[in-house]
Protein backbone atom coordinates (compact mmCIF):
# COMPACT_ATOMS: atom_id res chain seq x y z
CA UNK A 1 0.00 0.00 0.00
CA UNK A 2 2.78 2.42 -0.90
CA UNK A 3 0.08 4.21 -2.93
CA UNK A 4 -1.53 5.41 0.29
CA UNK A 5 1.66 6.65 1.94
CA UNK A 6 2.59 8.41 -1.31
CA UNK A 7 -0.78 10.19 -1.18
CA UNK A 8 -0.23 11.33 2.41
CA UNK A 9 3.26 12.53 1.52
CA UNK A 10 1.90 14.52 -1.43
CA UNK A 11 -0.78 16.25 0.64
CA UNK A 12 1.69 17.12 3.40
CA UNK A 13 4.27 18.53 0.97
CA UNK A 14 2.08 20.09 -1.75
CA UNK A 15 -1.21 20.79 0.02
CA UNK A 16 -2.66 24.29 0.38
CA UNK A 17 -4.53 25.54 3.43
CA UNK A 18 -8.22 25.45 2.55
CA UNK A 19 -11.26 26.16 4.77
CA UNK A 20 -14.02 23.53 4.83
CA UNK A 21 -17.66 22.97 5.69
CA UNK A 22 -16.90 21.66 9.18
CA UNK A 23 -14.79 24.66 10.20
CA UNK A 24 -11.82 22.42 11.04
CA UNK A 25 -9.61 23.52 8.16
CA UNK A 26 -7.69 21.29 5.75
CA UNK A 27 -4.48 20.82 3.84
CA UNK A 28 -5.69 19.93 0.34
CA UNK A 29 -4.67 19.07 -3.22
CA UNK A 30 -7.06 18.76 -6.14
CA UNK A 31 -6.98 15.60 -8.22
CA UNK A 32 -5.13 12.39 -7.35
CA UNK A 33 -5.28 8.79 -8.51
CA UNK A 34 -4.24 5.48 -6.95
CA UNK A 35 -4.33 2.10 -8.72
CA UNK A 36 -4.50 -1.28 -6.98
CA UNK A 37 -4.07 -4.60 -8.78
CA UNK A 38 -6.50 -6.85 -6.90
CA UNK A 39 -4.55 -9.97 -7.91
CA UNK A 40 -1.67 -8.77 -5.72
CA UNK A 41 -3.72 -8.88 -2.50
CA UNK A 42 -6.67 -7.16 -0.90
CA UNK A 43 -5.83 -3.43 -0.59
CA UNK A 44 -6.12 -2.78 3.12
CA UNK A 45 -3.98 0.01 4.52
CA UNK A 46 -1.34 -1.58 6.76
CA UNK A 47 0.52 1.47 8.11
CA UNK A 48 -2.38 1.83 10.55
CA UNK A 49 -5.12 -0.60 11.44
CA UNK A 50 -8.17 -0.36 9.17
CA UNK A 51 -11.54 -1.54 10.46
CA UNK A 52 -12.24 -3.66 7.39
CA UNK A 53 -15.25 -5.35 8.98
CA UNK A 54 -17.07 -2.03 9.41
CA UNK A 55 -16.24 -1.10 5.81
CA UNK A 56 -17.66 -4.43 4.63
CA UNK A 57 -20.83 -4.05 6.70
CA UNK A 58 -21.34 -0.57 5.28
CA UNK A 59 -20.97 -1.80 1.68
CA UNK A 60 -23.45 -4.64 2.24
CA UNK A 61 -25.81 -2.05 3.77
CA UNK A 62 -25.55 0.07 0.63
CA UNK A 63 -26.28 -2.97 -1.54
CA UNK A 64 -29.45 -3.64 0.44
CA UNK A 65 -30.72 -0.17 -0.38
CA UNK A 66 -30.96 0.58 3.33
CA UNK A 67 -30.68 4.12 4.72
CA UNK A 68 -31.50 3.48 8.37
CA UNK A 69 -28.76 2.75 10.89
CA UNK A 70 -30.65 -0.10 12.58
CA UNK A 71 -29.07 -2.83 10.40
CA UNK A 72 -25.63 -1.33 10.97
CA UNK A 73 -26.26 -1.45 14.73
CA UNK A 74 -27.25 -5.12 14.50
CA UNK A 75 -23.71 -5.73 13.27
CA UNK A 76 -21.98 -3.45 15.75
CA UNK A 77 -21.27 -0.58 13.34
CA UNK A 78 -21.91 3.01 14.45
CA UNK A 79 -20.09 5.07 11.82
CA UNK A 80 -23.26 6.85 10.63
CA UNK A 81 -24.80 7.59 14.05
CA UNK A 82 -23.85 11.25 14.28
CA UNK A 83 -25.69 12.14 11.07
CA UNK A 84 -28.92 10.15 11.60
CA UNK A 85 -32.19 11.62 12.83
CA UNK A 86 -33.98 10.44 15.98
CA UNK A 87 -35.51 7.53 14.03
CA UNK A 88 -32.13 6.40 12.70
CA UNK A 89 -32.89 7.64 9.18
CA UNK A 90 -30.37 9.32 6.90
CA UNK A 91 -32.58 10.29 3.97
CA UNK A 92 -31.97 9.17 0.36
CA UNK A 93 -28.21 8.51 0.67
CA UNK A 94 -26.14 5.88 -1.15
CA UNK A 95 -28.28 2.77 -0.72
CA UNK A 96 -31.46 4.47 -1.89
CA UNK A 97 -29.72 6.09 -4.86
CA UNK A 98 -28.19 2.75 -5.85
CA UNK A 99 -31.24 0.53 -5.41
CA UNK A 100 -34.20 2.87 -5.99
CA UNK A 101 -37.29 3.62 -3.89
CA UNK A 102 -40.53 5.56 -3.99
CA UNK A 103 -38.39 8.70 -4.24
CA UNK A 104 -35.76 7.29 -6.61
CA UNK A 105 -37.11 5.64 -9.75
CA UNK A 106 -34.21 3.45 -10.91
CA UNK A 107 -32.52 0.44 -9.36
CA UNK A 108 -29.11 1.35 -10.76
CA UNK A 109 -27.39 -1.65 -9.24
CA UNK A 110 -29.79 -4.18 -10.78
CA UNK A 111 -29.28 -2.44 -14.14
CA UNK A 112 -25.51 -2.66 -13.61
CA UNK A 113 -25.68 -6.42 -13.05
CA UNK A 114 -27.79 -6.89 -16.18
CA UNK A 115 -25.45 -4.74 -18.24
CA UNK A 116 -22.25 -6.42 -17.08
CA UNK A 117 -23.78 -9.79 -17.95
CA UNK A 118 -25.42 -8.93 -21.28
CA UNK A 119 -23.03 -6.32 -22.68
CA UNK A 120 -19.78 -6.56 -20.73
CA UNK A 121 -17.82 -4.15 -22.94
CA UNK A 122 -20.34 -1.33 -22.73
CA UNK A 123 -19.00 2.03 -21.53
CA UNK A 124 -22.15 2.64 -19.48
CA UNK A 125 -21.52 0.46 -16.42
CA UNK A 126 -22.02 3.33 -14.00
CA UNK A 127 -23.70 3.78 -10.62
CA UNK A 128 -24.19 7.38 -9.53
CA UNK A 129 -25.08 8.54 -6.02
CA UNK A 130 -25.03 12.28 -6.81
CA UNK A 131 -28.69 13.33 -6.99
CA UNK A 132 -28.97 17.16 -7.00
CA UNK A 133 -32.63 17.11 -5.99
CA UNK A 134 -31.79 15.20 -2.81
CA UNK A 135 -28.66 17.06 -1.70
CA UNK A 136 -28.72 18.63 1.80
CA UNK A 137 -29.86 22.21 2.21
CA UNK A 138 -27.06 24.51 3.45
CA UNK A 139 -27.40 25.70 7.02
CA UNK A 140 -29.63 22.81 8.19
CA UNK A 141 -28.29 20.18 10.60
CA UNK A 142 -27.66 16.75 9.05
CA UNK A 143 -30.14 15.09 11.43
CA UNK A 144 -32.89 17.48 10.24
CA UNK A 145 -32.39 16.82 6.51
CA UNK A 146 -34.20 13.41 6.28
CA UNK A 147 -37.51 14.96 7.43
CA UNK A 148 -37.25 17.19 4.35
CA UNK A 149 -36.67 14.21 2.07
CA UNK A 150 -33.00 15.16 1.71
CA UNK A 151 -29.70 13.40 2.36
CA UNK A 152 -28.23 13.85 5.81
CA UNK A 153 -24.82 14.08 4.14
CA UNK A 154 -23.92 14.64 0.48
CA UNK A 155 -22.19 11.59 -1.08
CA UNK A 156 -18.39 11.79 -0.94
CA UNK A 157 -17.73 8.72 -3.10
CA UNK A 158 -20.30 9.71 -5.66
CA UNK A 159 -19.72 7.78 -8.90
CA UNK A 160 -18.37 4.38 -9.80
CA UNK A 161 -17.71 2.80 -13.22
CA UNK A 162 -16.85 -0.79 -14.13
CA UNK A 163 -14.83 -2.18 -17.03
CA UNK A 164 -14.48 -5.75 -18.30
CA UNK A 165 -11.20 -6.44 -20.09
CA UNK A 166 -10.96 -8.77 -23.12
CA UNK A 167 -9.33 -11.31 -20.78
CA UNK A 168 -12.34 -11.31 -18.43
CA UNK A 169 -11.01 -9.14 -15.61
CA UNK A 170 -13.46 -6.79 -13.91
CA UNK A 171 -12.07 -3.41 -12.85
CA UNK A 172 -13.67 -0.59 -10.92
CA UNK A 173 -12.95 3.14 -10.98
CA UNK A 174 -14.33 5.19 -8.11
CA UNK A 175 -14.61 8.97 -8.19
CA UNK A 176 -14.53 10.51 -4.74
CA UNK A 177 -15.31 14.23 -4.87
CA UNK A 178 -14.32 14.79 -1.23
CA UNK A 179 -11.64 12.61 0.30
CA UNK A 180 -10.74 12.60 4.00
CA UNK A 181 -7.31 11.04 3.50
CA UNK A 182 -6.62 9.91 7.04
CA UNK A 183 -9.97 8.47 8.14
CA UNK A 184 -12.19 8.04 5.11
CA UNK A 185 -9.98 6.97 2.22
CA UNK A 186 -8.66 3.66 3.70
CA UNK A 187 -12.27 2.75 4.50
CA UNK A 188 -13.48 3.61 1.00
CA UNK A 189 -10.68 1.65 -0.67
CA UNK A 190 -11.65 -1.42 1.37
CA UNK A 191 -15.37 -1.04 0.60
CA UNK A 192 -15.01 -0.69 -3.15
CA UNK A 193 -12.34 -3.38 -3.39
CA UNK A 194 -14.89 -5.66 -1.72
CA UNK A 195 -17.60 -4.57 -4.16
CA UNK A 196 -15.33 -5.36 -7.12
CA UNK A 197 -14.56 -8.82 -5.74
CA UNK A 198 -18.25 -9.49 -5.07
CA UNK A 199 -19.30 -8.49 -8.58
CA UNK A 200 -16.47 -10.40 -10.24
CA UNK A 201 -17.30 -13.65 -8.45
CA UNK A 202 -21.05 -13.22 -8.96
CA UNK A 203 -20.68 -12.68 -12.72
CA UNK A 204 -17.89 -15.16 -13.40
CA UNK A 205 -15.13 -12.62 -14.03
CA UNK A 206 -11.73 -12.35 -12.37
CA UNK A 207 -10.86 -9.30 -10.24
CA UNK A 208 -8.88 -6.66 -12.10
CA UNK A 209 -7.94 -3.25 -10.76
CA UNK A 210 -9.45 -0.83 -8.29
CA UNK A 211 -8.74 2.71 -9.48
CA UNK A 212 -9.39 5.37 -6.86
CA UNK A 213 -9.73 8.92 -8.19
CA UNK A 214 -10.05 11.79 -5.75
CA UNK A 215 -11.23 15.36 -6.32
CA UNK A 216 -10.70 17.52 -3.23
CA UNK A 217 -8.15 15.34 -1.45
CA UNK A 218 -7.44 16.61 2.03
CA UNK A 219 -5.99 16.05 5.46
CA UNK A 220 -7.90 17.80 8.23
CA UNK A 221 -5.81 20.22 10.28
CA UNK A 222 -6.23 18.01 13.36
CA UNK A 223 -4.91 14.94 11.50
CA UNK A 224 -1.49 16.29 10.46
CA UNK A 225 0.51 14.80 13.34
CA UNK A 226 -1.18 11.45 12.80
CA UNK A 227 -0.35 11.59 9.08
CA UNK A 228 3.29 12.31 9.85
CA UNK A 229 3.35 9.25 12.13
CA UNK A 230 2.07 7.10 9.24
CA UNK A 231 5.06 8.15 7.12
CA UNK A 232 7.42 6.81 9.79
CA UNK A 233 6.00 3.32 9.28
CA UNK A 234 6.75 0.76 6.56
CA UNK A 235 3.83 -0.88 4.68
CA UNK A 236 3.30 -4.60 5.37
CA UNK A 237 2.22 -7.41 2.99
CA UNK A 238 -1.40 -7.36 1.83
CA UNK A 239 -4.00 -9.87 3.05
CA UNK A 240 -6.46 -12.02 1.09
CA UNK A 241 -10.25 -11.82 0.85
CA UNK A 242 -12.24 -15.04 1.24
CA UNK A 243 -15.92 -15.18 0.18
CA UNK A 244 -17.85 -18.03 1.84
CA UNK A 245 -21.24 -17.49 0.15
CA UNK A 246 -22.45 -19.26 -2.99
CA UNK A 247 -21.45 -17.33 -6.15
CA UNK A 248 -25.03 -17.09 -7.46
CA UNK A 249 -26.52 -15.50 -4.34
CA UNK A 250 -27.96 -11.98 -4.78
CA UNK A 251 -25.34 -9.61 -3.45
CA UNK A 252 -27.90 -7.82 -1.28
CA UNK A 253 -28.52 -11.06 0.64
CA UNK A 254 -24.89 -11.60 1.67
CA UNK A 255 -24.24 -11.42 5.41
CA UNK A 256 -21.07 -10.01 6.99
CA UNK A 257 -20.04 -13.34 8.52
CA UNK A 258 -19.73 -14.78 4.98
CA UNK A 259 -16.74 -12.52 4.26
CA UNK A 260 -13.30 -13.04 5.74
CA UNK A 261 -9.92 -11.31 5.46
CA UNK A 262 -6.98 -13.67 5.98
CA UNK A 263 -3.43 -12.64 6.81
CA UNK A 264 -4.06 -9.00 7.71
CA UNK A 265 -1.14 -7.61 9.69
CA UNK A 266 -0.92 -3.89 10.39
CA UNK A 267 0.75 -1.29 12.53
CA UNK A 268 -1.37 -0.10 15.49
CA UNK A 269 -4.37 2.12 15.00
CA UNK A 270 -3.86 5.88 15.22
CA UNK A 271 -6.86 7.67 16.77
CA UNK A 272 -8.10 10.84 15.06
CA UNK A 273 -11.27 12.93 15.50
CA UNK A 274 -14.06 12.85 12.89
CA UNK A 275 -14.94 16.21 11.36
CA UNK A 276 -18.72 16.65 11.44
Amino acid sequence: MIQYTDLIRRVLTEGARVPDRTGTGTLAVFGHQMRFDLTEGFPLVTVKKTNWRAAFVEMLWFLRGDTNIAWLHEHGVHIWDQWADKHGDLGPIYGEQWRGSERVDTDQFFALLKGLHADPHSRRHIVNAWSPEHLPEPGIKPSEQPALGLMALAPCHCLVQFFVSPTGRLSCQLYQRSADVFLGVPFNIAGYALLTHLLARHLGYRPGELIWTGGDVHLYANHLDQAAEVLRRDPLPLPTLIQHHEPGRPLWEIEPHELEVVGYASHPAIPAPVAV
